[in-house]
């Protein structure tokens, strides 16, 4: 290897050599914790379709419009049939009033014509006139008391009608029941929506989780609540994000030995479900030599690191590994302890 002729550092720094976790990578796929699927409550034609897929919105927000007028005119028809119920059973409650006043006078009438037969003051006929009143009075009186019972169970019964009525129209416009990201839309207006037919699908925010695949050998070091780092190898901030375990599958998959484990992640622009994602798995400790990043100079697929020795500045081929903190690990080619340049001035 040639010597570094005429090379002088624009500053040195020293190979530490320190001890790394050792880490197995699961590889997995992120998740949405929840796929929300949003579908009509009732059938109606698609007016509108106020989102389309990647669409963020917020609980409450609009997202299908459905034709309302038959929903109207059933709401308008049962508020005309409540008004008609409300109006028997004031009429009811007359026709009741009515009824127990005319009771109240016979059966006033019947126990003084009765008091006055006692002393033989009137006959027994005129009695027996005052009780037939006296107990068409009664009847006529119950069947009034029922008459406001019907009459007001048809206006409880016609109520319903109504508040199911109003329901109704509020399901044609069909809103987020909670925030998210819109996925699939699977809709266009002029489509018939009814019950049971999914319109759109959610991603709620916030609730994206990665899968892994954890061979047998290792489920053992992974337990409910640990944190542990994911790297998700497409977002453009390349740092690892802190995942909590929060589901460890209890049965193996008998063809690859592997357990399912989810990881909750944090919220991160550009986190998207079906994306590749890492879990590092601690495997324990590993001594290794970092030197700093602008230390490493690339010709073609060599790597080498300019080291201060008794002859002056030497160029040692290296092979690097993992960045750490603003370091590179130097897996083999340094020993650490070693002065490193760092930049350059003149010329090999």
């Amino acid at each position: 290897m040639s010597k570094g002729a005429g090379y002088e550092p624009g500053a040195t720094a020293v190979a530490e050599r320190t001890v790394l976790p050792r880490l197995f990578d699961a590889v997995g796929t992120v998740q949405a914790k929840t796929d929300i699927r949003v579908e009509a409550q009732v059938t109606g034609r698609v007016l509108d379709v106020l989102v389309r897929p990647g669409d963020r919105v917020a609980k409450g927000d609009k997202l299908v419009v459905l034709d309302s007028r038959a929903s109207n005119t059933r709401l308008e028809r049962s508020r005309q049939a409540l008004a008609s119920a409300r109006s028997q059973v004031a009429q009811s409650r007359d026709v009741l009033a009515s009824a127990k006043a005319a009771y109240t006078k016979s059966e006033s009438t019947y126990r003084r014509m009765s008091q006055l037969f006692e002393q033989k003051v009137v006959t027994a006929e005129e009695v027996e006139k005052a009780e037939a009143d006296y107990l068409q009075a009664k009847a006529a009186l119950s069947r009034a008391e029922q008459g406001v019972a019907g009459a007001e169970a048809q206006a409880r019964e016609a109520d319903k009608v109504v508040q199911e009525s109003e329901i109704d129209l509020g399901y044609t416009t069909i809103t987020a029941q909670e925030a998210g990201e819109v996925a699939k839309r699977l809709v266009e207006p002029g489509d018939l929506a009814f019950p049971n037919k999914e319109l759109l699908t959610l991603h709620t925010s916030g609730s994206m989780h990665l899968e892994a695949m954890v061979r047998e050998a290792l489920i053992g070091r992974i337990k409910l609540g640990d944190s542990l780092s994911v790297v998700i190898t497409a977002l453009s901030d390349k740092t690892p994000l802190t995942g909590v375990v929060q589901e460890i599958e209890p049965l193996a998959d008998p063809v690859t030995r592997s357990f399912l484990v989810k990881v909750r992640l944090p919220d991160r622009p550009g986190l998207y479900p079906g994306m590749f994602g890492r879990l590092l798995i601690p495997l324990g400790e590993r001594e290794t030599v970092l030197v700093p990043r602008e230390a490493v100079r690339h010709v073609g697929q060599l790597e080498t690191v300019m080291v201060e020795g008794a002859e002056g500045w030497q160029p040692v081929y290296v092979r690097t590994g993992q960045a750490v903190d603003g370091k590179v690990e130097i897996l083999s080619g340094l020993s650490g302890g070693e002065t490193v340049g760092l930049g350059r001035e003149g010329g090999l």
